[in-house]
């Protein structure tokens, strides 16, 4: 008895090799493995990376925009924050000018790793550039972005 619900084969193949959202997925896990392999010397994974370059501003920024810049809701970028926090590499603390809203910065030993791990970001990026098919790392950057700000 077929079940008028059920997918086809066909379909699992078809969104196994073209769906946007599972390649995306894939490749970023990817790169996340890569980058994280290359900065553990530093002591950071990727995220924390992207986390800590995201305070790297000459005022510490709120919750709010750190959380949008990131494409973080405030309740997963607060729990991101907690290891570094107790790790010594940031701060937070109340906004003197609405004690509701949190502040976060990068302590000096937080400056140090971020420091330290640039340049490996660097040459993995670079390196990860270099061997792109075809596509310009420009376009794919733009794609991306263009697909982030959709969303």
């Amino acid at each position: 008895m077929s079940n008028e619900r059920e997918t086809s084969f066909e379909t699992t193949h078809l969104v196994r090799d073209t769906c946007l959202c599972l390649h995306a997925q894939r490749a970023a896990r990817a790169l996340s493995r890569r980058f994280d392999e290359a900065l553990r010397p530093a002591g950071i994974t990727s995220g924390q990376f992207s986390l800590l370059n995201a305070l790297n501003r000459p005022n510490p920024p709120p919750i709010g925009p750190v959380a949008q810049l990131l494409a973080m809701d405030r309740t997963t970028l607060t729990a991101a924050l907690k290891p570094l926090e107790r790790d010594g590499l940031v701060t937070i603390t109340r906004d003197p000018d609405d004690r509701r809203s949190r502040l976060l910065g990068l302590t000096d030993k937080g400056r140090e790793v971020l420091a330290a791990a640039v340049p490996i970001w660097r040459d993995l990026h670079a390196a990860i550039e270099a061997g792109l098919p075809v596509l310009e790392p420009e376009a794919l950057r733009g794609a991306l972005r263009s697909l982030s700000q959709a969303g």
